[in-house]
């Protein structure tokens, strides 16, 4: 009898399977859908099929729920997901992706990671100390302050809309994006009014590709695969605008306040709506 169960458990034994880490699934099946995505190509636009276009500027608020996917997880809080801004920094700082000046949504200044995170509150400062202890000599001390990505609130969008008279659609193409921080005075502290700054731009279409490959959560549906360029494209996004193109070059808040600008803001999106309604009536 000993025999016999001897041989069972050493049968148990052979017949145990090992996996490695790299067999190791984090889930039901292996989840390989965006890994090796590259973006789907835009249809080609001529200038003579763009026979009307209107550019405008909107923002993406990360405390409305729709957008929190862009703002979670947490940095280093998961290894199959980033938000977008670990996305686009570590992009950034693997000289995948280049980023251009806070004032320049024209993409003609590029700038550093070193001066972004200056931008975001990241400085080194050195103060007097004093020893606790007689006989109390002063002494410089080096003190670091380092950005923390939490503080990025929302993006701006520059994008153009479009009428393509070859496939008679009304479209859009993004043009550039902006991670935004609040505005803050000299020691810190955020200034009146919670005025939203950007910390860079960066353009879209360089960025597709990254977006394409970097997964973002999907709450409807965790095995339908969706990334950030998905997202962009598909407009699963809340957002308001605050600029049009106009010969004043001037925002919606430099003329209206309040709920008058968001009427303003809704007006834009209805003129757009509504021009390719027009088309087809008359």
């Amino acid at each position: 009898m000993k025999a016999v169960i001897s041989l069972l458990l050493l049968c148990a034994v052979f017949n145990t399977e090992v996996f490695s880490q790299e067999d190791i699934m984090r889930g039901a099946f292996k989840k390989d859908g965006t890994s090796n995505r590259k973006a789907a190509k835009y249809a080609v636009l001529r200038e003579a099929d763009a026979i009307w276009s209107k550019r405008v500027w909107r923002v993406i608020d990360l405390n409305e729920k729709m957008n929190l996917a862009f703002k979670y997880p947490a940095s280093n809080q998961t290894t199959d997901r980033k938000n977008l801004i670990d996305v686009i920094l570590d992009a950034i700082a693997s000289d995948v992706l280049i980023a251009y000046g806070f004032e320049d949504d024209e993409f003609i200044r590029p700038i550093t990671l070193k001066e972004i995170l200056s931008r975001g509150g990241a400085r080194t400062d050195t103060i007097i100390m004093q020893h606790p202890e007689p006989p109390y000599e002063e002494y410089p001390a080096v003190v670091t302050t380092e950005f923390s990505r939490d503080k990025v609130v929302g993006y701006r969008v520059k994008e153009d809309w479009f009428f393509d008279k070859q496939r008679s659609v009304i479209d859009v193409r993004i043009i550039g994006i902006a991670p935004l921080i609040y505005a803050v005075d000299e020691t810190g502290a955020i200034r009146e009014g919670n005025i939203k700054i950007p910390l860079f731009w960066i353009y879209y279409p360089e960025a597709r590709n990254l977006l394409a490959r970097s997964e973002i959560f999907n709450s409807g549906n965790n095995a339908q695969r969706l990334s950030f360029d998905d997202v962009f494209q598909k407009r699963l996004f809340g957002s308001y605008i605050y600029k049009e193109s106009n010969v004043y070059d001037r925002r919606i808040s430099d003329y209206a306040q309040g709920l008058n600008a968001l009427q303003e803001s809704e007006h834009v999106k209805e003129q757009i709506m509504n021009f390719e309604h027009d088309m087809w009536e008359f």
